[in-house]
């Protein structure tokens, strides 16, 4: 937050992706503490391990510093930090935060509930989280049916997909950025979430976790089973997540 409310320089990635100080200063401090679980770790922002190293993890820590570097860049506020645990190639626990809201997502410790909580001050201690986050649900499908699109990447594949959806029911189009895309699905405020477009682990391993807690299903559409993670590329397949 910080670095948001300065006038920060924009780097481009070789993949043409940006990238900014707040992803290099966020990577760092969120490393520090992983690296202390002794669980190898998946960034967006470090080197990654190769995979015939990878392929050995039964666990390990998937991360996004910063979720939304173009909502960032926007200062629409719709970026987040992502981290999750993986456990033998499918999510298990995660955390979603959302700096300027400061609204934050996490999943239980058994991984079967998910909760949100609106935090009055960052420094909170984990014992008033836990003592003061409510539990989400996903909603029933209605109507309208709310479909998830992206700010950034509302392609011609996810057109299609919501044009045949709208010859049978009627249909509410929800725009967010970042992973507050799961959230949504998460918590009850959207029924759908098609992506046909690329992403890659780290965007979707944090907020696939939240969703598996309360019985959202994120499905490679395909295999028509569950996304998995560390894998030989980390590029995901288009997806489909809902209820």
């Amino acid at each position: 937050m910080e670095v948001y409310a300065t006038n920060f320089d924009i780097e481009l990635k070789r993949d043409n992706s940006p990238l900014t100080l707040a992803d290099q200063k966020a990577n760092k401090i969120i490393n520090e503490y992983l690296l202390q679980t002794e669980i190898p770790i998946i960034s967006e922002e470090n080197k990654q391990t190769d995979f015939s190293v990878r392929k050995n993890w039964d666990t390990c820590w998937i991360v996004d510093p910063l979720d939304g570097t173009k909502e960032f860049i926007k200062r629409n506020g719709e970026f987040t930090v992502n981290i999750a645990l993986v456990k033998n190639g499918s999510p298990f626990l995660g955390v979603i935060y959302v700096p300027v809201s400061k609204t934050l997502y996490f999943t239980s410790e058994d991984a079967g509930a998910s909760f949100k909580l609106v935090l009055e001050d960052p420094d909170i201690s984990i014992e008033s989280i836990f003592g003061s986050a409510s539990e989400i649900q996903p909603a029933l499908e209605s109507e309208p049916l709310k479909i998830v699109g992206s700010r950034s990447h509302l392609n011609d594949d996810t057109k299609a997909f919501i044009a045949a959806i709208e010859k049978e029911k009627k249909v509410e189009i929800v725009s967010i950025g970042s992973s507050l895309k799961f959230c949504l699905i998460a918590e009850g405020n959207a029924h759908v979430y098609p992506r046909f477009a690329p992403t890659m682990e780290w965007d979707t391993a944090a907020g696939d976790a939240i969703c598996a807690a309360v019985g959202v299903r994120v499905i490679d559409q395909d295999t028509q089973q569950p996304l998995q993670y560390n894998k030989k590329n980390l590029l995901n397949p288009h997806f489909l997540a809902t209820r």
